[in-house]
């Protein structure tokens, strides 16, 4: 993976005191995703929280393998999706009621409307999935994040969100598991990182951000990763869900409108497959059964 600069997730950790954390900035890989689609101003606000929230989560993936963080709504808001790889890759979306008034300052909590839920999947590539979905505490992707984590780690985390059209970032504190820490550490650490304003939280490297808030005693900085958009939709895995939907369903949409075609909600690449593609792929003739049972009924 080439290094760049606007795609960066940096660790650092803080010798003196039990406290590691995470500085992300997503600039190219935020404007790839957001020119996807037209998205409302709070929608692409949230997604862009969640995007950047994603790339922190999934810095922690032991082993080979995805990391799919979902908030799933009842209102006009129906879901934000983030994917995450081992491999320093994401891809993000969203789905809502496009018929629907969005103001620019709606809230995540009225836009999901009730029961939602945040829903966390690992996938790894040599092993089962595992899912964990918890209902949604807080009134931002950040403070839904730090209650999950709260709740699962059972570790004091501290994170921050920003995003604006240039770029999406994040910060992360944590108490590092096992170790003692004092609580008036802990809170000095936070209240100066409560300090960073969102235009120094998307403007700002690493080494600029960390300088601005604990230039009195500066953690050690670790060798930043860089971070690619990259979807994982192919031909066989359109395929695959084509198989499971059955020979009846995609025969008769084939049979109505000569082609069936699924795009990608990640990056829009379109899917076509024609009469010979669908008979080939269920090893039948499934169209001109379907035109056979048509033509009997009438």
């Amino acid at each position: 993976m080439t290094q760049n600069h606007s795609d960066i997730r940096t660790r650092f950790i803080f010798d003196d005191m039990p406290i590691r954390g995470m500085h992300i900035r997503l600039e190219k890989v935020w404007h790839h995703i957001v020119n996807q689609k037209h998205y409302p101003v709070a929608i692409r606000r949230a997604l862009g929280e969640l995007l950047a929230a994603g790339s922190l989560l999934s810095a922690n993936l032991k082993n080979e393998g995805a990391l799919i963080v979902q908030v799933q709504g009842q209102g006009r808001l129906k879901m934000l999706v983030v994917e995450a790889t081992s491999e320093n890759t994401v891809r993000a979306t969203a789905r809502w009621d496009e018929t629907a008034e969005i103001r620019d300052d709606e809230s995540l909590t009225a836009l999901l409307g009730e029961n939602s839920v945040f829903v966390l999947t690992h996938q790894p590539k040599d092993a089962d999935p595992w899912q964990g979905v918890v209902p949604l505490e807080g009134d931002s992707i950040a403070q839904m994040l730090v209650n999950y984590m709260k709740r699962s780690e059972q570790l004091d985390t501290y994170i921050t969100l920003a995003v604006d059209d240039q770029a999406a970032g994040a910060l992360l504190l944590q108490r590092l598991p096992e170790e003692e820490l004092d609580d008036a550490a802990w809170e000095h650490v936070t209240t100066l990182a409560q300090t960073i304003t969102p235009q120094e939280l998307t403007g700002l490297d690493a080494h600029h951000a960390l300088y601005r808030l604990y230039h009195e005693t500066p953690p050690r900085v670790f060798e930043p990763e860089a971070i690619e958009f990259a979807c994982t939709c192919s031909r066989g895995k359109v395929s695959d869900m084509l198989l499971m939907l059955g020979g009846q369903e995609v025969g008769g949409v084939v049979a109505e409108q000569g082609s069936i075609q699924i795009d990608c909600d990640f990056c829009h690449t379109k899917y076509v497959f024609d009469e010979t593609d669908v008979n080939a792929l269920f090893g039948a003739d499934v169209v001109n059964a379907v035109r056979q049972e048509n033509e009997s009924l009438q």
